[in-house]
């Protein structure tokens, strides 16, 4: 059995500041008042998590001198703002796209599964003294099940002004996923 590491005060600060955000993005996500509305339920609930992402990309800022996980959590910032002004413009036209019970329960079912493997992974991951790596951990998981999330409502009959939104959200988080596990593996092998 390997000794737990001992955190600097810095890391932990860093940590606290992260579990604060992860709290509130899983309430956020879980306690959404579903209605006959893929595609507004949807749109609730994806909110809170790109929030998350931008507050997570704050928190790293306030420690980070990597310049590459600096430009990183910045670009994060501006595109999930951006992300979050569309979607938040969509959500009273969307509503107005109704779907059946049955797509309703399908859709959840999926919802709950995705969110709940990502919600176990983002609230364990393995914890270095390293910010850097403990930001591109808990940022890649978070990004993997954004795209999971938006896979899974292309599935159903939705509003279609909602679709290029969710392909240029999948193609940047794709990009953005790429790019942090470029970072993390030469982050690792410096160990920095």
């Amino acid at each position: 059995m390997t000794k737990p590491i001992e955190l600097s005060n810095v890391t932990k600060a860093y940590l606290e500041e992260y579990q604060r955000i992860l709290d509130k993005m899983m309430q956020g996500m879980s306690y959404v008042t579903i209605t006959c509305s893929i595609s507004e339920n949807f749109i609730k609930q994806i909110i809170p998590h790109q929030v998350a992402a931008i507050k997570m990309s704050e928190n790293v800022l306030r420690y980070t001198t990597n310049i590459p996980v600096q430009n990183l959590a910045l670009e994060i910032i501006k595109t999930h703002k951006e992300m979050v002004e569309s979607l938040e413009a969509l959500e009273n036209r969307c509503c107005i796209v109704q779907n059946s019970e049955y797509e309703l329960y399908e859709y959840m079912c999926a919802y709950q599964q995705i969110t709940e493997a990502m919600f176990k992974a983002m609230c364990a991951p393995p914890v270095s003294n390293s910010i850097n790596i403990n930001y591109l951990r808990e940022m890649i998981v978070h990004h993997q099940g954004g795209i999971r999330l938006a896979q899974n409502v292309l599935r159903f009959c939705i509003c279609q002004e909602l679709i290029p939104i969710l392909k240029c959200m999948m193609q940047i988080l794709c990009e953005q996923l790429a790019l942090m596990e470029k970072l993390l593996d030469s982050l690792q092998d410096c160990d920095c």
